[in-house]
């Protein structure tokens, strides 16, 4: 069907979403959590009901909203196998981490804070993870290597990152079951088990077709990196205008 190395687990003539596809279902979702967690919290409109229960508009947006983190992982793990330049990849990561992390405060905790840092520093460990790993592959096992690896996921947990440690160890489990979907599939769904409804961003996955899609350049990439920053600062000025704080 094409070069990809991604196996889904449908018949070849199902993958019908290109990586771009993913792309753009993962920032809709995304925004759509986001607005739920800004403006909703307190919303308790009920929209339907499911088994006896009453499902609000908050509840049923961020469920919505879970898909978007295992699709930027799983976005992840096809660049870093992918890419021509693991260091710029690398490079790009860290700077988007840096410039989201003002919006990222701004949004969550309305000035600077540590509490928590932005998804960008997630990606980024476990980035430095997947290099880590391929080498360990290549070569060998040793002391230092596993106290580097050791070193990212405290660091997952030190630095307060999104999804924290789970985050972290989500993005090495999709890279090491790669090539069994099925199995990734059900680990993927209960590696977040606290977070369920990611689940379902297995199905979109398994729709992908392996091609790159209309996100094709380097400009279209940084724009794509770019909403998440961007989306985050337009919320909370919408915040500030509206609720005042």
């Amino acid at each position: 069907m094409n070069n990809r190395k991604y196996i889904p687990i449908l018949p070849e003539n199902y993958p019908i979403l290109s990586g771009s596809g993913l792309k753009m279902i993962a920032v809709i979702t995304m925004i759509i959590d986001h607005i739920a967690s800004v403006f909703l919290r307190s919303n308790q409109t009920m929209i339907f009901t499911f088994i006896g229960n009453g499902v609000n508009l908050y509840t049923a947006m961020r469920f919505i909203g879970r898909i978007s983190f295992p699709l930027y992982c799983f976005l992840l793990v096809e660049g870093f196998i992918f890419t021509s330049d693991r260091k710029k990849y690398g490079l790009r990561l860290l700077v988007f981490a840096l410039i989201s992390e003002v919006a990222w405060d701004l949004e969550h905790f309305n000035g600077f804070s540590l509490s928590s840092q932005n998804v960008y520093f997630t990606l980024l460990l476990g980035y430095l993870g997947l290099n880590l790993l391929e080498n360990i592959n290549k070569t060998s096992l040793t002391l230092t290597k596993g106290l580097m690896m050791l070193a990212l996921i405290a660091l997952s947990v030190i630095g307060k990152s999104d999804y924290g440690i789970s985050g972290f160890g989500f993005i090495i489990m999709l890279y090491v079951l790669r090539t069994q979907p099925l199995f990734q599939a059900i680990v993927g769904s209960c590696f977040l088990s606290s977070r369920w409804q990611a689940g379902f961003a297995f199905i979109p996955i398994n729709l992908y077709n392996g091609e790159r899609g209309f996100i094709n350049t380097r400009l279209k990439s940084i724009i794509f990196y770019l909403i998440y920053p961007v989306h985050m600062l337009i919320l909370y000025y919408i915040k500030l205008k509206t609720i005042g704080y």
